[in-house]
C-alpha cells in the first residue's frame, strides 16, 4: 500500500484571486512583510500497487485525467510506502 500526497497550484502566469485576498487580508492584519500568496489543493490517495513506480504512474494519471487540469494548475506527487 501506498500513500500519494499531491499538491496542485495554479500556475504562475495565472492569476491567483484568493491568494491576492489572503495577501490583503493577512496586510490587513498588519503581516506587511507577506509579499505573495498561492492558494492550492492538498490530495492524498492511498494506493494499493506492486511498487511505488506503479503507485507514481496511477497517480499522475489521476491528475492528468480528473485532479488537476493541467492547463491551468501543476502538481507535485510524493509516494510512501504505507503499512
Amino acid at each position: 500500500m501506498f500513500k500519494a500526497q499531491i499538491n496542485v497550484t495554479l500556475r504562475k502566469s495565472i492569476l491567483d484571486p484568493k491568494g491576492k485576498a489572503a495577501r490583503e487580508a493577512l496586510h490587513n492584519l498588519g503581516y506587511n512583510k507577506v509579499s505573495d500568496v498561492r492558494i492550492g489543493k492538498y490530495i492524498e490517495l492511498n494506493i494499493e500497487a506492486a511498487d511505488e513506480a506503479e503507485a507514481r504512474s496511477l497517480a499522475q494519471i489521476s491528475c492528468e485525467k480528473l485532479l488537476a487540469n493541467e492547463v491551468m494548475e501543476d502538481f507535485v506527487i510524493t509516494i510512501t510506502k504505507t503499512d
